[in-house]
């Protein structure tokens, strides 16, 4: 395929796939029940925090996540007692336990009380052209708060080499514009400093169509990814996340 060839197609396939309907079987159907910006920006978070395995599983699970926070997350964070967090103690997802989640609560509430909120940190300290050196200041804040070091492994570092998936998945969704009823366009930050959810399916696929060659999924094959998709789309180029999640998981691309 020649550069013309390629963006037509990858084009094609992400109007196809920015589509409501596959928000039935998407997470982020969760942050999609709330309307006030911050319930959409935790509940978005907590969901992001908890986006691997099977995806039925990790709705399910973000499901009781907001029922455990009586659906109404930014209230709970705020106003929480330490013995409201004694009920959180029995939510499991694969290696995110009861002990995480309570400590999540503590770090947003941390975030919001100290930072101005999750928009505030990721708009103080982004730079030029990319978000992921406020993904590794975030982790910093976040974890200010007295906390077990075990539960540092449920926020990716990029510092450290991590590409960081879930993370850039949660700031897809609250950065692009709601054009078509997907995403939320909720912060005041450029679509252009966005990388790419990479993972399994989007990696293989972005292999498949020569915009990556790095083998492994990380830091460095997520820069060249980004590199690639944003000679194809420089102010929207993870609008081909869509392109590439959908190619890899409904077409067996």
């Amino acid at each position: 395929m020649t550069k013309t060839e390629l963006k037509s197609f990858l084009d094609e396939k992400a109007a196809f796939y920015e589509n409501p309907e596959f928000l039935e079987t998407d997470p982020i159907q969760i942050p999609h029940t709330f309307t006030r910006k911050e319930d959409i920006e935790i509940s978005g978070f907590l969901t992001a925090t908890i986006a691997w395995g099977n995806r039925k599983s990790i709705i399910n699970n973000a499901q009781k996540m907001m029922r455990f926070l009586d659906q109404a997350p930014y209230d709970f964070v705020m106003n929480h007692k330490d013995k409201d967090l004694l009920a959180l103690q029995s939510f499991v997802h694969r290696t995110f336990n009861g002990d995480d989640f309570s400590f999540f609560i503590k770090g947003l509430h941390h975030i919001y009380k100290e930072y101005g909120g999750l928009e505030n940190v990721f708009k103080s300290h982004q730079s030029k052209t990319s978000l992921q050196p406020a993904i590794s200041q975030l982790k910093l804040l976040f974890f200010e708060p007295e906390h077990l070091s075990r539960t540092q492994k449920h926020v990716s570092d990029p510092a450290k080499g991590s590409a960081a998936k879930r993370i850039n998945m949660f700031l897809r969704w609250m950065i692009r514009p709601n054009t078509k009823g997907v995403d939320f366009g909720l912060w005041d930050i450029s679509t252009a400093k966005l990388s790419c959810p990479l993972d399994v399916h989007s990696g293989n696929v972005a292999r498949k169509l020569k915009l990556l060659k790095r083998k492994q999924n990380d830091a460095k094959a997520l820069q060249e990814l980004d590199t690639s998709l944003q000679k194809l789309d420089p102010i929207d180029p993870v609008k081909y996340d869509f392109s590439l999640f959908g190619l890899g998981v409904f077409e067996s691309f």
